[in-house]
């Protein structure tokens, strides 16, 4: 198989026998009908790379039959196994953009904005005041998420694209982090159940970015709770993946590693199960842009912060006005 998109992007051509996406991701494969006619499965099963946790170990398969084969039993591909990061990794880090594409911009070298963004599970406390109120957590309380331990919560009174634009106060505050509150050892898992750092508050935390800023946000994986691959999506863009790697992000080593002349562009990136991953992008699309684990169950729980993004100088780079047939909550 040829590997020549993602997200919608061009890349280099990677001849590849496993293509791994993940939630949100799209890829375009190109495949050579060259075998000894007969019938083929095309298989697939999932990626589950967080320890314990239960999911659907199924596998979904679709047969390739070749014209004027004779009938005959399906061949079944060997596929990874399902806890595989080795072979995820190798075919996420070996993709490079097409500088050649018709499409291709650079990415940008200068810098504006410079984000350390921890990503992962956590605990909230329970509100047993609520009518239905749920808290299946350890030590009693409710399973939450979150980005530099900002566990984002949706505002119910108005959204935030219209408090944007209206000039609304109270939907949404402009203070989430750049940065997490507290330095640790992020992917030691002696730190999983650590109740002095694991707990977090929801908030409806966002980040404002003057229009055409270049940001680089740089995610840290961490091992509360559990450790796995958490495919983090960016609505708005396309980012460039400069590099991702495991363990803790370490400046004076990692930043060696960047990509700087051909790296993929996406709007999703699977951060590595106990890794890292730096990603580029500018802020040219004004209007609130959420950002957020495509996991279901991490959106809820609160894995997610977003972007304002100022308008910029001229009618085509401003917020155009809502519709009049708006639907109203």
């Amino acid at each position: 198989m040829k590997v020549v998109a993602v997200d919608a992007a061009y890349t280099d051509p990677y001849i590849t026998d496993v293509v791994v996406t993940g939630p949100g991701q799209t890829t375009d494969v190109l495949l050579t009908a060259d075998q000894v006619p007969a019938s083929y499965y095309m298989a697939a099963n999932p990626y589950a790379s967080a320890a314990g946790v239960p999911f659907d170990n199924t596998t979904t398969r679709g047969i390739i039959v070749y014209e004027d084969a004779l009938p005959s039993t399906p061949i079944t591909p060997i596929l990874p196994a399902f806890n595989d990061t080795p072979t995820a990794h190798k075919f996420f880090t070996n993709l490079t953009g097409l500088v050649t594409g018709p499409f291709w911009i650079p990415p940008p070298r200068k810098v504006d904005v410079r984000m350390f963004i921890t990503i992962g599970l956590g605990l909230t406390a329970c509100d047993r005041s609520g009518k239905n109120a749920t808290c299946a957590g350890p030590n009693g309380q409710r399973f939450a998420a979150s980005m530099n331990n900002a566990s984002f919560q949706f505002p119910n009174k108005l959204s935030m694209l219209e408090a944007f634009f209206h000039n609304v106060d109270g939907i949404y505050t402009t203070d989430f982090p750049d940065k997490p509150p507290l330095k640790f050892d992020y992917t030691n898992p002696n730190n999983s159940m650590n109740s002095a750092i694991i707990m977090t508050k929801k908030s409806t935390k966002v980040k404002k970015l003057k229009f055409n800023s270049t940001v680089e946000i740089m995610f840290q994986n961490t091992a509360f709770i559990g450790i796995e691959n958490h495919p983090i999506h960016l609505h708005g863009f396309n980012f460039y993946v400069l590099a991702q790697g495991f363990g803790n992000y370490n400046p004076a080593v990692d930043r060696k590693k960047f990509n700087l002349v051909n790296p993929q562009e996406r709007n999703t990136i699977g951060v590595p199960v106990g890794g890292w991953a730096v990603i580029r992008f500018r802020a040219n699309n004004p209007g609130v842009w959420l950002m957020h684990c495509h996991l279901d169950v991490h959106l809820p729980w609160g894995l997610a912060t977003a972007f304002v993004v100022e308008n910029g100088p001229t009618p085509s780079t401003r917020l155009p006005p809502p519709p009049p047939d708006l639907p109203k909550c």
